[in-house]
């Protein structure tokens, strides 16, 4: 599996629709205090989006997300300006999205606080905007099974977000990790061998550099050491093995690159607070 998906495999997304309405103006929508991020898609009329000093009309089509813990108003009309005629109106969706807890993924940097997806943007991806249709479509049908597709699809609209950030001219650090052939190559051996007992001086060799210009260029374009993000990606590789399997411990230790439980288990607890045993008795 490449390291995207295998990186967007580990984000375990959650996320629904929870609002789909039409809106005459003047009207006003307060988000506070929201611990998930936030969606929401004009799907016909206009709305203004509005976040500390900042304020960008959305159109019909555009798609605005806004991350975690981000207040924000949205509104027919700023407070400084007159309210649109009052036979306007907009059809507006809302949803949420949220990430396993603790995922260590430098993938979540990509997104400004506040990313719009103009419609011009949209219709170049045709899988979104059928996705974002058929989300509207199941959320307002009301169907028995529409909660459960409705969930799923907020699922993938979220992948695709991820997808077309990771084609802007955004200067996430990890972007440039992917996009260097040495580092991506390195990246893509430490996701499909968490088992071997990697060095620098190794995985460098793997891709051709000396170990201190490969050191000094992970840490650069990935933004942690090496050993700090492949031992981030063996507890997290242990986790779903502790959740999804009934593994023994030191087999599950063994396929994350431990050679004994006692190693293992220090760094589980070191990074989740908790033991392997612990952890899967609590998931169960």
């Amino acid at each position: 599996m490449d390291v995207l998906s295998d990186i967007l495999r580990s984000l375990r997304v959650e996320g629904s629709v929870y609002f789909c309405d039409h809106l005459q103006a003047p009207w006003s929508m307060d988000f506070a205090d929201t611990s998930s991020a936030s969606f929401h898609l004009v799907r016909r009329g206009e709305c203004w989006v509005m976040t500390g000093e900042r304020k960008e009309r959305l159109g019909p089509g555009d798609l605005v997300f806004i991350e975690p813990g981000r207040d924000h108003v949205l509104a027919s009309h700023p407070p400084d300006q007159d309210p649109p005629p009052v036979e306007s109106r907009t059809l507006l969706l809302c949803g949420y999205c949220s990430f396993a807890e603790e995922t260590g993924t430098p993938l979540l940097d990509i997104f400004p606080s506040l990313t719009i997806v103009r419609e011009e943007e949209i219709q170049k991806h045709p899988w979104l905007k059928s996705t974002l249709e058929q989300l509207s479509t199941e959320y307002m049908s009301q169907q028995p099974g529409a909660e459960l597709v409705v969930n799923k699809l907020t699922e993938v609209v979220l992948v695709e977000l991820i997808r077309i950030n990771f084609g802007r001219d955004n200067k996430s650090r990890f972007i440039g990790a992917l996009s260097d052939q040495q580092i991506s190559r390195a990246l893509q051996h430490l996701h499909d061998n968490l088992h071997i007992a990697w060095t620098l001086k190794k995985l460098a060799g793997n891709v051709g550099m000396s170990r201190a210009a490969f050191s000094k260029r992970f840490k650069r374009l990935v933004g942690q050491p090496m050993f700090e993000y492949l031992t981030v990606l063996r507890v997290q590789r242990a986790k779903e093995l502790l959740q999804e399997t009934k593994l023994p411990l030191y087999e599950v230790a063994s396929r994350v690159g431990y050679e004994s439980d006692l190693a293992f288990t220090k760094t589980f607890k070191k990074h989740t607070g908790t033991t392997p045993t612990r952890f899967r008795k609590q998931d169960s």
